[in-house]
């Protein structure tokens, strides 16, 4: 996955287009990936204990990995990620528009 936890993405499509957020989870298996504060849905809790009451909560639903692109870290623009291989055999990320390295 070129994507990983902690990067900060742009997303490209949907309802929470041309937002920015930092990545909390990644689902390789199904291509998705749950960004912090969007794609969110309401999820409805009951209450835990007697008197207390139910509450509705939003929390962040997984996206289709195709709709975000990385920020690089050095430019501060959306990307697509390449790979270099260095001298010490080490596979590193690469920003396709600035040319440096991902860190």
């Amino acid at each position: 996955m070129k994507i990983k936890k902690g990067d900060l993405v742009f997303v490209d499509k949907g309802k929470s287009r041309s937002k920015t957020g930092k990545v909390l989870r990644i689902i390789p298996k199904e291509n998705r990936i749950v960004v912090e504060g969007l794609n969110m849905a309401k999820k409805h809790a009951r209450p835990r204990r007697q008197g207390e009451k139910g509450q509705i909560i939003d929390i962040p639903r997984p996206m289709s990995l195709s709709n975000v692109r990385l920020v690089c870290p050095a430019c501060g623009q959306p990307t697509r990620v390449g790979y270099q291989i260095g001298q010490d055999k080490k596979k590193t990320r690469l920003c396709k528009k600035c040319h440096q390295a991902i860190k």
